[in-house]
């Protein structure tokens, strides 16, 4: 645990509301926050409004070599990173099995998996060497309950899972081979945090009566995020962390 110590932690998608509600969370939370989108106007002012302290970085992820790239700026920047929040995402539907196409397929595959594969594979040996090693993805209830409609989301959100616990394992076995050294319990964790649908301030702000029933504010994923710092790794490593309401 961080034991309010200053983290990096590297917030990817930043540039959405969960982006900055997140990055605001970690900053006020004392860490130092690396927030991470595809264009520069977007994600510079999204750091801008998530608050003084926050560095905005371009990057995209969907590249192996875009992402060694960014690790490498933000290890002359500041050294390992110890957290990353993964928010890359985005829905695409049909009407049924019939209509799924290879193009939402593409685009899910790619902003769910593979740029999700990329982060990992890339900061997980600095994640396993932190103290406080943290990694979250976001998914949702549709894969436990997949619809036809919804076939290619749930496909990719279910596959980005399988990935985010492979990791988790992974850092299970990491802290394995040190443990004979004398090392104290783990310190790095994968989690998932499972929600329905996200909804923030200006949604509510657009439809004054809907109530959206079971929807997470985005400042309660934020809050979530902030607080897998002060948790111990070992009972959070491999959990699905159900934030829906």
């Amino acid at each position: 645990m961080s034991a309010g110590r200053t983290l990096n932690v590297l917030v990817t998608g930043g540039s959405g509301p969960s982006g900055i509600a997140t990055a605001r969370a970690l900053r006020d939370a004392g860490h130092r926050v690396f927030t991470v989108g595809s264009d520069a106007t977007r994600i510079e002012a999204a750091a801008a409004e998530a608050g003084d302290g926050v560095t905005p970085l371009v990057c995209n992820l969907a590249s192996l070599a875009d992402v060694r790239a960014l690790r490498e700026s933000i290890a002359g920047l500041a050294g390992r990173v110890d957290g990353v929040i993964h928010l890359v995402g985005g829905w695409r539907g049909a009407k049924g099995i019939t209509d799924q196409s290879d193009d939402d397929w593409d685009f899910l595959e790619r902003n769910a998996v593979t740029t999700l594969r990329n982060v990992t594979r890339v900061f997980f040996d600095d994640l396993a060497a932190s103290d406080a090693g943290r990694f979250a993805m976001v998914s949702s209830t549709a894969v436990s309950a997949p619809t036809a409609a919804g076939a290619s989301y749930a496909a990719a959100k279910a596959a980005a899972e399988a990935w985010t616990l492979a990791v988790a394992d992974g850092f299970r076995r990491a802290h394995a081979a040190t443990a004979g050294t004398g090392a104290p319990g783990q310190d790095s964790a994968a989690v998932i945090f499972v929600v329905k649908a996200l909804v923030n301030a200006e949604m509510r702000a657009k439809a004054p009566d809907r109530k959206f029933p079971g929807f997470t504010d985005v400042a309660d994923l934020a809050a979530a995020a902030a607080g897998l710092f002060s948790a111990p790794a070992g009972d959070l490593n491999g959990q699905r962390l159900l934030l829906s309401r």
